[in-house]
């Protein structure tokens, strides 16, 4: 009789370490998708894309400043008078502030990329405070007096990050159209400039990586993407500007 409650107990055992398994990893696989989400977290305000039928685009260059490619695509825009969100990572800015102050003297918007570069999952909410304020006023040396969006890196961010950007009234800022993130796309530059501009739509925002060195056929795509996407009716605005057209 014992060894018949003894298996009874053994196989309760079993079963419930097989539930709580299957809890931990179903909650674990739910909680990589949040994280890699563009369109979900748990605090605050995230925006991928605005909702408005006005044919206005924002794009958005991730990562920087760098020496080999900031003025390049500063040209570029200026070249086409074409306002720009530019998303930096403070240990860049801090290396480089002559070209941050180079792109906010062009009248750029500047956004916060974090300082590290650290994917913001698993982080403390001390880490994320230092990480933003850290390059909030990195960004305001650079003589830079407007609004601040934030992107995560990498587009990573879990619990700390949104929560810290919701009590401070700021929203998570991410993107639709990101041709960078295709290989067979991002060797190209023509397949960049012609992915943007078939996959733009009304509030869309564009995410590139222009400013490395390994990065020319995005740069070579930056003039030809614009002039397409003006032949197809858009107009270019910023991040914060873009914010304004929700529902319009």
């Amino acid at each position: 009789m014992l060894s018949i409650f003894s298996s009874r107990r053994a196989r309760k055992w079993t079963i419930g370490v097989a539930l709580t398994l299957v809890v931990l990893l179903g909650s674990g696989f739910g909680l990589l998708k949040v994280a890699n989400s563009r369109t979900f977290q748990f605090f605050g305000d995230i925006v991928d894309r605005v909702d408005t039928s006005q044919r206005v685009v924002a794009l958005t260059f991730d990562d920087g400043p760098d020496p080999a490619g900031t003025q390049a695509v500063l040209d570029v825009l200026a070249d086409r008078q074409v306002p720009a969100t530019f998303f930096l990572i403070g240990r860049d800015l801090a290396a480089q502030p002559d070209l941050g102050r180079a792109i906010a003297s062009a009248g750029h918007e500047i956004g916060n990329h974090t300082f590290s570069h650290e994917r913001m999952v698993g982080v403390t909410p001390g880490f994320v405070a230092d990480e933003i304020e850290r390059t909030d006023a990195l960004i305001r040396a650079t003589g830079y007096s407007g609004e601040i969006p934030v992107r995560p890196p990498n587009g990573k961010k879990l619990f700390a990050l949104p929560h810290y950007l919701s009590e401070h009234g700021r929203k998570t800022i991410m993107w639709d159209v990101e041709p960078n993130s295709y290989p067979e796309i991002d060797r190209s530059a023509t397949a960049i400039a012609d992915y943007a501009a078939t996959h733009v739509q009304p509030g869309s925002i564009i995410v590139l990586h222009a400013m490395y060195a390994g990065r020319e056929a995005t740069r070579q795509a930056l003039a030809p993407m614009i002039d397409q996407l003006r032949q197809r009716g858009y107009r270019f605005v910023t991040v914060s500007q873009l914010l304004g057209y929700q529902g319009r």
